[in-house]
């Protein structure tokens, strides 16, 4: 599988959308690495962009200056997020990027043509709109923008992107975004503009083939960038040869990657992406998290504050399939208290603890009880299905499963050879959770599989809490503190 994240503007530093979606490859990657199978997890930034130039302007500094700073603080969320990408392109410093661009210019040079273009330009989205105000939120006026510029044949490709999405060889989910993408094909495409003049750009972006007064529109610079990265025979193998190129991207830019980017490929004579997987917003008090708005929640702030299991726990386990997502800090630290601390950790410690106080720390593993406590086709049919939440949730059903299990047995009731059969199950099952859990949580993945892997003595490790308990900072129906242990300590 090549899988590929968009790559983002860099006028400002990252906010919790940008991790979501982040987040959302890893365990993509994480889970084919996992079934033995190939995987290149690639991301990275879109630094030639307008955005970005402004960005600098307003703060005094240079160019260069800004966009290496943020991109390199977008590329530093690897080691907070736990995030585990094979390769990140910045696409003004990658040494193959521009050579790339423009080599896909030349090779769509038979669908381009100049004309002279009027417009009204949101910097913001970094497109032209007919009318305003800009339909994804950016406040700033949309300006009125007059120059001769480079046009692609994208009304060239109608028909055959139609017949694309139609058949599923290019297949974009969910549904309704499917159908959102129909739709804009059906009711006609128009040739779009691919270029920019260089003295609006201030010179910053690549400049077009043959023509330096123009450089090549910010998007069609970005989208190269999936091929562009693969160099010498990364290319043939990844691009070529892969029979699964999956993208995952916001609804907001869904136009320019499911439209835009399929039409290019196409006159270059290139392969295509074959899947398409289009995640919504999230929110924050019913406003999109920008880095514009002004609720642009740091994910590396708020790793700090409650730790990584607890950020990618709420992004995989709260943020539907289809439908934005409000965020607060007090749902973050609520669903980690609920299910890793009370549920996860408990279960776990519970278990170590009664192997402790029943059999010395001994497990006689060949006295287990065959239970099916195995979730692995749940989750890999949900992920097939690009549905995060569901895949989570049937991780933590195991969890429930497991603790309905020991409510069942009662081990501390039993006989010895009743505690044997009871706790050597329950050790399989906490064993088994964290081979689920693994694509998830990766790190908490460790900690479970070390609490419950016997040392050199045959016993397993003294019981320590997994997870610490979260102090929630907002009271509210869905922010209230839940009761329950702390961390998991009970023994049973």
């Amino acid at each position: 599988m090549y899988l590929t994240t968009t790559i983002p503007y860099v006028n400002a530093r990252p906010h919790l959308g940008h991790a979501l979606e982040l987040v959302q490859a890893d365990v993509l990657a994480r889970h084919h690495r996992r079934r033995g199978e190939p995987v290149r997890f690639q991301t990275g930034t879109d630094d030639n962009s307008l955005k970005n130039v402004l960005a600098a302007e307003a703060e005094g500094v240079p160019v260069r200056e800004l966009v290496d700073r943020n991109a390199a603080a977008f590329e530093a969320l690897r080691g907070p997020l736990d995030l585990s990408f094979d390769a990140f392109i910045r696409t003004s410093s990658h040494p193959g990027h521009r050579a790339g661009v423009e080599r896909i210019w030349e090779a769509t040079r038979h669908d381009l043509y100049q004309r002279h273009y009027e417009g009204l330009y949101c910097v913001g989205c970094e497109q032209f709109y007919p009318e305003g105000p800009c339909p994804d939120g950016h406040e700033a006026p949309l300006q009125v923008v007059s120059e001769q510029n480079w046009f692609f044949r994208l009304s060239r490709y109608q028909d055959i992107l139609l017949d694309l999405v139609r058949g599923g060889r290019l297949r974009i989910e969910p549904a309704a975004r499917r159908n959102e993408v129909l739709a804009f094909i059906e009711a006609g495409l128009d040739d779009i503009s691919v270029s920019r003049s260089a003295a609006r750009a201030r010179g910053w972006g690549i400049p077009v083939p043959g023509d330096p007064g123009q450089v090549v529109y910010v998007w069609w610079d970005a989208l190269a960038n999936y091929v562009t990265a693969l160099e010498g025979g990364d290319y043939d193998r990844w691009w070529v040869a892969e029979p699964r190129k999956v993208h995952l991207m916001g609804k907001g830019v869904i136009r320019f990657h499911a439209v835009y980017w399929p039409a290019m490929l196409l006159s270059a004579g290139r392969p295509l992406p074959t899947e398409i997987f289009v995640h919504d917003y999230l929110t924050a008090d019913g406003r999109k998290i920008s880095k514009s708005s002004g609720g642009a929640a740091d994910p590396v702030a708020l790793v700090d504050a409650y730790g990584v299991d607890a950020v990618r726990w709420w992004l995989l386990r709260e943020v539907p399939r289809v439908g934005d997502a409000d965020f607060t800090e007090g749902r973050l630290a609520a669903r980690a208290d609920e299910d890793l601390a009370n549920g996860l950790g408990n279960l776990v410690n519970r278990v170590v603890t009664m192997v402790h106080r029943f059999l010395d720390g001994r497990v006689p593993v060949e006295a287990r009880e065959e239970v099916p406590f195995d979730v692995a086709d749940a989750v890999h049919e949900a992920l097939e299905a690009f549905d995060f939440r569901r895949a989570a949730s049937a991780v933590q059903a195991l969890v429930e499963q497991a603790n309905r299990y020991v409510e069942r047995t009662r081990p501390w009731a039993r006989s010895r050879a009743g505690q044997e059969v009871a706790l050597a199950t329950l050790v399989h099952a906490c064993r088994t959770l964290a081979v689920q859990l693994e694509p998830f949580l990766p790190t908490a993945a460790a900690r479970v599989a070390a609490a419950v892997t016997s040392a050199g003595d045959g016993r397993l490790p003294r019981p320590e809490p997994l997870f610490r308990r979260l102090a929630v900072p907002t009271a509210g129906p869905r922010d209230a503190p839940r009761a329950g242990v702390d961390g998991g300590r009970s023994p049973a």
